[in-house]
């Protein structure tokens, strides 16, 4: 585990997904890792098939010589056969199908890969009904503890990142990470996109984090089509760099907004392409309010354990909005972020709650409090938000 950090729930949800699958899928960005999770994982007590570990790098020259026959290479094995960087393999997913559709079949596959279900669609696809998927996030201030929020919040959840001996040290490699993600990674999916291009459309976009897209707006200030700017802004998402958060419409006499918002999923990377390297910088620098709400959305959305079908934000043009809704447990839950230790309740909070007829709204601020305001709007730190059992 990386330098005692707990990510034991991730293990245990690994060990629930095979259960039922025959094949797990660690998805995540690169360096969030993944792979230290697979050896972790291989190598916990409860492992119903450990045998061995059989283990392939797709970046390894070795390793893929080894699956130049892929068939021949993985129907003898046994155990646990983890293959890493499986998007640069998809033609491994169909011979990954007959494997474990065989009674005789010894092994179970742990793959890993860099990019979302939507990039390595033939995999979810041509093993329907026999993978399962975990999402591997950069750490998660359950797994660094609330009183590493603020570096967590500045340099971001990658564990590079976030482990450097220095903020200086953060610094230099999220600018290294931003050149190899843009200059191998992107190109290594098939994408033909210029790097500098790419680099310079992600560097606009950190502007609009926390703000509704406007692809019209981004495409006239880079000279191309909104269709061009919706497949750049499709391979963030796919790459795990950006969330693409939907708005949720009620069945109501309102005009309600149908844009989707945008935020940047690793505050550190956001950070990089604002140009804001310490602390010193961040609180007096314009985007304070919106950096945080996003880092706040994201460590909320992580801790509830939602999937992406249910979270949404909602709003009516000029009237009201909520910053995020959640479906859980048969519940709707708000919440609204807000950089400040003194919230009150607004005409807005009340809207929603009455539209969207919430079992509850959330006002999450940076800290620890968690007190009622009414009867259904309470306040709550960021770290209580985000403990175990707080959504029990």
């Amino acid at each position: 585990m990386l330098s005692g950090m707990d990510r034991s729930n991730l293990i245990n949800r690994v060990h629930g997904q095979f259960e039922s699958a025959r094949v797990v899928a660690l998805l995540g960005p690169r360096q969030s890792g993944k792979t230290t999770l697979a050896r972790a994982f291989a190598g916990s007590t409860a492992l119903p098939f450990n045998q061995r570990l059989n283990y392939f790098d797709l970046e390894d020259p070795a390793h893929v010589e080894r699956l130049r026959s892929p068939r021949l290479a993985l129907e003898g094995l046994k155990g646990l056969v983890v293959i890493d960087e499986i998007q640069y393999r998809p033609d491994l997913f169909p011979i990954l199908r007959v494997l474990v559709d065989r009674d005789d079949n010894p092994a179970s596959f742990l793959i890993l890969g860099s990019a979302s279900r939507d990039l390595i669609r033939q995999g979810s696809e041509t093993l329907a009904g026999r993978i399962a998927f975990v999402e591997v996030t950069p750490f998660s201030i359950t797994e660094t503890g609330p009183g590493a929020a603020n570096q967590l919040w500045l340099r971001g959840g990658f564990p590079p990142s976030y482990l450097a001996s220095s903020d200086e040290a953060s610094w230099r490699w999220r600018e290294a990470y931003i050149k190899t993600f843009l200059e191998r990674d992107i190109p290594a999916l098939g994408i033909q996109i210029p790097a500098a291009t790419l680099r310079r459309f992600w560097m606009m976009l950190s502007h609009y984090h926390g703000q509704l897209f406007n692809a019209s707006e981004l495409g006239k200030s880079l000279g191309v089509a909104d269709t061009t700017i919706r497949r750049h802004l499709d391979i963030l998402v796919g790459t795990f760099m950006v969330r693409r958060l939907t708005p949720w419409f009620e069945n109501i006499k309102k005009r309600q907004i149908k844009t989707p918002k945008i935020y940047f999923r690793d505050s550190g990377v956001l950070h990089r392409l604002l140009g804001i390297p310490d602390m010193e910088q961040m609180v007096t620098h314009p985007k304070l309010g919106s950096s945080w709400e996003g880092f706040a959305l994201e460590q909320t959305i992580r801790a509830s354990s939602v999937s992406e079908e249910e979270a949404y934000f909602w709003g009516v043009h000029n009237q009201a909005d909520l910053d995020l809704l959640l479906f859980r447990n048969g519940k709707r839950l708000g919440f609204e972020v807000k950089y400040t230790s003194e919230p009150t309740v607004t005409a807005s909070q009340r809207a929603a709650i009455g539209h969207l007829k919430l079992d509850a709204l959330t006002i999450v601020c940076p800290g620890d409090a968690e007190y009622p305001l009414t009867d259904k709007i309470q306040v709550a730190g960021l770290s209580r938000v985000t403990e175990h059992g707080w959504w029990a």
